[in-house]
């Protein structure tokens, strides 16, 4: 349970990286409002449609993994991006751990069902 709601929290951060790189990247205004509304909008569309636990498509682990893998990459390097490298090390490593024990919970429990 702990370990879901950090998984949460991650998201959330992730997406507020992005956010935070998106309003801050070049000196375009209009730059960065498609980037600072644009990007944390397709990662969360990304993970609605292939990562969150009620996704729009059920698809298979390893899809699900990449598509974690790529919202939560950039995220990092999102936060490297807005010039927080210690950060975005500190962030990836915790969404490693967090997403390998979910991913080890999440067999136990089907292997325990079956």
């Amino acid at each position: 349970m702990l370990n879901e709601g950090l998984a949460f929290l991650l998201e959330v951060v992730a997406i507020v990286a992005l956010a935070w790189w998106g309003f801050t990247i070049g000196d375009n205004v209009l730059l960065h409002i498609v980037l600072g509304v644009g990007t944390p909008v397709a990662a969360m569309v990304l993970w609605g449609l292939f990562a969150a636990p009620r996704a729009r498509f059920k698809v298979a682990l390893p899809l699900v993994l990449l598509v974690k893998a790529v919202v939560f990459g950039a995220g990092a390097l999102a936060f490297y991006g807005v010039g927080h490298p210690t950060v975005a090390i500190v962030f990836a490593v915790v969404v490693v751990l967090n997403t390998a024990l979910a991913t080890l919970d999440r067999e136990a429990h089907f292997r325990a069902t079956a």
